[in-house]
C-alpha cells in the first residue's frame, strides 16, 4: 500500500526538495557523565549497565545528552548524511522532574548544531503544564510567557533558527493542554506555529507524526490524508519514520501504543519518499533518538547506518558536488570513541575536517592515531 501511495505522490511532485530535519530528544543521562542512569535509559526497570529501555542499542552505546562528545558525534553524523537541521523536543524553562535537564541539554544541542552548520527549531511540549501547576511551579499563563520570552531572547534571533514567511517556526506537540482558541493569546502571533496532525487555532499549518495505534497498513492512508489536508494550509511539515516499536509494556510503565513494523527498512524508504514528494518546505524524521519508542534513525547495533545511508542517497543524488561518501558516516563514531580514549588535540582537527567537508583528512588523522 505504501509503495502505491509513494508513487502517486511522486507523480505530482514538481518542486524544490524540503529541508530534511530530525526530531531530537535531549533527555538521556548516564552514570559515567551525570552520576546516575536517567529514567529514559532505565524506565525504573532496566539497569542501564547491562540493558537499556529500548529494543535496540546505540552503536556508540548508551550516551548522555549533556556530553559534548556525544553531541559532536550526532551532529556530524547528521551533517554527513545530508540532514539540514534538528527539531528539538523542549519542555520550557521550568524545573520539575527532568524538565530542567532537558532545558540545559537543549541549549548544548543548539550550540552543537551551530558548530556543525545545522539549522534548528523547537517543538514545545505543553503536556507538562498540569504537572507544573500541581507542583506549584508555574501557572498556565506564566509557563507560556516564560517559554516564549526565552525563545524570543535566546533562540528565535539566531541565524540558523528555521523560519517560514519571515517568522520563526514553532511546533506544538498537540496542543495537549492549551485550547485551540487560546493559542494566539498564550503563544503570540509573531511565529509560524505548526500543530500536530491538523491546523489548529492560530497555527499556520500542521506537522505529521507516526500513528502506531493504527498499524502499518492504515498508517500509509493516514499519511496520505494528512497530505491532502495540508494542501489547503499555507504551510506544513511532512513526516517520515522507520518504525514504532516501544518498550513500555516490557518496562512495566504502560500497555504500549501499538506497532509500526520496520519491514527490513521498507517503512522508512516509503515514508521518506512520500514525505519528500509531498510538496512541503519541511520534512521531519520522527525520530533521531527516541530509543524508548524504537523510532530512532540514529545508528544502532541492529541496523547500523542503514537509515542514514537512505537519507544520504536522496540528498547526494541531487547535490551538484557533495563532499562526503557513504563510508564517511562511520567517522563521527570513531571520533567519539577516540575522544573517550585519548586527550590528543589532533582530535579537534578531526572534528574541524568533518565539519568543513574534508573527510579524507579526518580519516587519515584517526588512522594515524590508531583509531
Amino acid at each position: 500500500m505504501l509503495s502505491l501511495i509513494a508513487s502517486l505522490v511522486l507523480a505530482r511532485a514538481n518542486f524544490a526538495p524540503p529541508l530534511v530535519l530530525v526530531h531530537y530528544m535531549p533527555w538521556f543521562e548516564t552514570k559515567a557523565v551525570s552520576g546516575h542512569w536517567g529514567w529514559h535509559w532505565t524506565m525504573n526497570h532496566f539497569d542501564g549497565d547491562h540493558a537499556i529501555a529500548s529494543r535496540y542499542r546505540p552503536i556508540i552505546g548508551a550516551y548522555d545528552s549533556s556530553d559534548p562528545d556525544a553531541l559532536e558525534c550526532q551532529t556530524l553524523q547528521m551533517k554527513i548524511a545530508g540532514i539540514d537541521g534538528v527539531v528539538i523536543d523542549w519542555y520550557g524553562t521550568k524545573d520539575l522532574y527532568d524538565y530542567g535537564i532537558i532545558h540545559r541539554n537543549a541549549q548544548r544541542l543548539v550550540e552543537a548544531c551551530t558548530k556543525a552548520g545545522l539549522k534548528f527549531c523547537i517543538m514545545l511540549e505543553d503536556q507538562v503544564v498540569p504537572n507544573l501547576v500541581k507542583a506549584g511551579k508555574s501557572t498556565p499563563d506564566e509557563y507560556a510567557k516564560s517559554a516564549m520570552d526565552w525563545l524570543d531572547s535566546k533562540w528565535f534571533n539566531r541565524p540558523n533558527y528555521i523560519r517560514w514567511d519571515g517568522k520563526p517556526v514553532l511546533l506544538l506537540f498537540g496542543p495537549q493542554y492549551y485550547k485551540d482558541d487560546d493559542l494566539g493569546t498564550v503563544l503570540g502571533r509573531k511565529i509560524s506555529l505548526l500543530t500536530e496532525h491538523n491546523r489548529r487555532g492560530s497555527a499556520v499549518g500542521g506537522f505529521g507524526w507516526p500513528e502506531p495505534q493504527v498499524g502499518n497498513e492504515e498508517s500509509g492512508k493516514h499519511l496520505l490524508a494528512f497530505d491532502a489536508r495540508a494542501r489547503e494550509w499555507p504551510v506544513s511539515m511532512s513526516v517520515a519514520y522507520p518504525r514504532f516499536e516501544d518498550i513500555y509494556k516490557q518496562a512495566g510503565v504502560g500497555p504500549g501504543y501499538g506497532e509500526i513494523l520496520d519491514r527490513d527498512g521498507a517503512t522508512f524508504r516509503e515514508t521518506f519518499t512520500m514525505a519528500e514528494g509531498a510538496g512541503t518546505p519541511f520534512l521531519q524524521i520522527a525520530t533521531w533518538n527516541d530509543w524508548g519508542e524504537g523510532t530512532q534513525i540514529e545508528p544502532s547495533e541492529e541496523f547500523g547506518y542503514r537509515d542514514l545511508a537512505l537519507i544520504y542517497s536522496h540528498v547526494a543524488a541531487r547535490a551538484a558536488k557533495y563532499p562526503y561518501q557513504p563510508k564517511d558516516l562511520r567517522l563521527p563514531a570513531r571520533l567519539y570513541k577516540a575522544r573517550k580514549n585519548h586527550l590528543s588535540p589532533e582530535l579537534n582537527r578531526v572534528a574541524r575536517a568533518l565539519q568543513r567537508g574534508r573527510p579524507s583528512e579526518a580519516e587519515k588523522i584517526l588512522n594515524d592515531l590508531g583509531d
